[in-house]
């Protein structure tokens, strides 16, 4: 008797962890893990760490419509720390180790350039949500920043129509910067400008001294800034210091926006010019849903700005185009994504064009004694992307299969 009542007590115990393992695998089933990939800590967690908000805010939105294919979405955070060596290791980590299906994230070309042979060996897929200098394009990427043609050579020609055609060039020794100031002299020079100087700090760098007494005997007519991160900080801080204004002598920053403005302090920037492809201040309904969504979320005194906006809505193309195709294999994903046509967004509408990058417009504001950045001028319509510029990289185009 006892040995009977033994053999049922296995039985049952056997039988119950088999119902454990299938609640388990059953749970499992119903969720589907991304990464999120950004610098949480050094130089770019200024710029960063509110990007991955944005990202998070948006899984929450898809989570709460139903998830996508019938699972909820995971995310699996991961910090870059500024460092283009462990973003790559992080990327590799989050593919092989979480078995995640997709990546958001990075910020600075260093570190999208250290991640990318991650994911082309893993057939994997990463949404960059950054602008970036051009010269690249990869099957495995969707870049929804700003390429060349959308942000910085837009903000070239308009300050030539307001007569400042004497430029001087300033960025943190990196990839983008580089490229992008290689691109710009180009253009400078064929519409009859003047480069007035080209100078680099390290990124993270904090003395301008040496660069600004450069500008002040160069006298330029605008300075255009690539500079990234909290160099920033000390840069306008070292300029205001000089006895520079933003009257006498205006900065065109491509790294600098709401985000930044409110962490450096409005005054700082207050008065200098801002080239993007989103500003909170834009005008459409689901900009105004997304600034409410986001301050709920975050709080009342959050500001947003055009990383954190691609960011956002890089997980909702991906959960569109997961849907399109059915799967969440990427090379399905990445061809339905460039066959969802238009969507409303808070950038206005945008779709993905056939080389994985955005058509996008693009706007030059000025920073407002608020943070905010009043709008000054804007393309017409949205603009192609256009990864390879035809004066710097003559005869390169962009194929993805």
């Amino acid at each position: 008797m006892n040995q009977m009542l033994n053999r049922f007590k296995q039985l049952a115990f056997v039988g119950c962890c088999t119902l454990l393992i299938s609640v388990s695998c059953y749970a499992q089933d119903q969720t589907v893990k991304v990464g999120v990939l950004h610098s949480l800590s050094g130089t770019m967690a200024i710029s960063e760490d509110t990007v991955k908000n944005s990202t998070l805010l948006a899984i929450d939105q898809v989570n709460a419509s139903g998830g996508v294919l019938g699972k909820k979405i995971v995310p699996v955070i991961e910090d870059g720390s500024s460092d283009p060596a462990i973003f790559s290791q992080k990327a590799q980590k989050l593919i092989q180790e979480d078995k995640v299906v997709t990546v958001f994230g990075g910020w600075t070309s260093a570190s999208r350039k250290a991640m990318l042979p991650v994911f082309e060996r893993f057939h994997s897929l990463l949404w960059y949500p950054v602008q970036f200098e051009g010269n690249e394009c990869s099957s495995n990427i969707m870049y929804s920043g700003a390429q060349p043609n959308q942000q910085i050579l837009p903000a070239l020609d308009w300050a030539f129509e307001k007569g400042k055609k004497k430029v001087f060039l300033l960025g943190s020794d990196y990839v983008f910067p580089r490229t992008a100031n290689l691109i710009l002299k180009k253009h400078i020079l064929k519409n009859g400008g003047v480069v007035a100087g080209e100078e680099y700090v390290p990124l993270g760098g904090t003395d301008f001294s040496a660069i600004i007494t450069k500008i002040k005997i160069a006298k330029p007519d605008v300075v255009f800034s690539t500079v990234n991160g909290d160099s920033n900080v000390s840069f306008f801080k070292q300029l205001t210091a000089a006895g520079i204004t933003q009257t006498q002598l205006p900065v065109m920053s491509f790294s600098i926006a709401e985000q930044e403005a409110k962490a450096m302090g409005p005054s700082l920037v207050n008065g200098s010019y801002t080239a993007w492809n989103y500003f909170q201040s834009l005008s459409n309904v689901k900009n105004k849903e997304f600034i409410a969504a986001y301050k709920a979320k975050y709080g009342k005194d959050a500001v947003l700005d055009d990383p954190m906006v691609h960011g956002y809505i890089d997980v909702l193309i991906w959960a569109a185009a997961v849907k399109k195709a059915g799967s969440f294999d990427p090379n399905a994903v990445r061809k339905a994504a460039t066959q969802l046509g238009s969507i409303a967004s808070p950038l206005g509408d945008i779709k993905f064009a056939e080389n994985q990058s955005l058509y996008q417009t693009a706007y030059v504001g000025q920073l407002q004694p608020d943070g905010q950045i009043k709008v000054l001028w804007q393309s017409k319509g949205a603009l192609h992307p256009d990864p390879y510029d035809a004066l710097a990289f003559p005869g390169k185009t962009c194929v993805v299969k």
